[in-house]
């Protein structure tokens, strides 16, 4: 891919077998390179932190919180309880976290 960083890249690379066997598509929200599933979103990449952003039950986002896996997701400072920011040092649970959040979205929708 051209025009984008490395770390983007890898985002891409990683989405690339959800996007192969699954209904997912490539999208962008609020700027940010995405996926989506039956047109809700499900993760993205946050260019200013290099985070993977992924959309969970809130529950499993406050879990993730304490164990200091993910961070919240608080852009311009109000918090979306269903989105966890997941730091480029925890890159080893990027795998799983993206396949956990394209099942839960896919069901919400009903993909």
């Amino acid at each position: 891919m051209t025009g984008i960083s490395d770390d983007e890249a890898q985002f891409w690379r990683l989405a690339e077998p959800l996007l192969d066997t699954a209904a997912a598509t490539r999208s962008t929200m609020m700027g940010l390179p995405c996926l989506r599933v039956g047109g809700a979103f499900f993760a993205s990449w946050d260019r200013s932190n290099g985070a993977l952003l992924v959309k969970l039950p809130e529950a499993e986002v406050d879990q993730l919180v304490a164990a200091g896996t993910a961070r919240p997701f608080s852009p311009a400072g109000r918090r979306f309880r269903q989105w966890a920011s997941i730091p480029p040092d925890a890159g080893d649970a990027w795998v799983a976290l993206l396949d956990r959040a394209l099942r839960y979205v896919s069901k919400v929708v009903g993909s």
